[in-house]
């Protein structure tokens, strides 16, 4: 498919994928006769997964990194999932002080209700 067709599907824009794709973030993806890029199966879930990792916070050193390791092959299995693993406690850090958040904000709407007489 097409870099328009990888971006739609993959939510990320085409500049972006092209940044991703210089920057080393992404494995080489195969180019046609016309020279134009190929993306497969494959490369969409890899774009998804690094539209994920952005959206969740993940330091573009640490996209780097974990590229880097992917590239390397199965052997970095383990290094991955602790990547991902102290990732995902971060977000449970971060969700958590959200939802504390979003406590009080509630508290603090009810009480405006409140004096207004709604």
């Amino acid at each position: 498919m097409r870099i328009s067709q990888a971006a739609a599907r993959s939510g990320l824009s085409i500049d972006t994928i092209r940044y991703y794709e210089r920057s080393g973030l992404m494995p080489p993806v195969t180019r046609g006769a016309d020279g134009r890029r190929r993306f497969s199966p494959d490369s969409i879930d890899w774009l998804i997964l690094l539209a994920s990792l952005r959206d969740t916070g993940m330091p573009m050193a640490q996209m780097r990194r974990f590229a880097q390791l992917y590239q390397q092959g199965n052997v970095t299995i383990p290094a991955r999932r602790q990547m991902l693993q102290e990732h995902a406690a971060q977000l449970d850090t971060r969700r958590a002080a959200l939802d504390r958040c979003g406590a009080l904000l509630a508290q603090k709407l009810q009480r405006y209700s409140e004096i207004e007489g709604d």
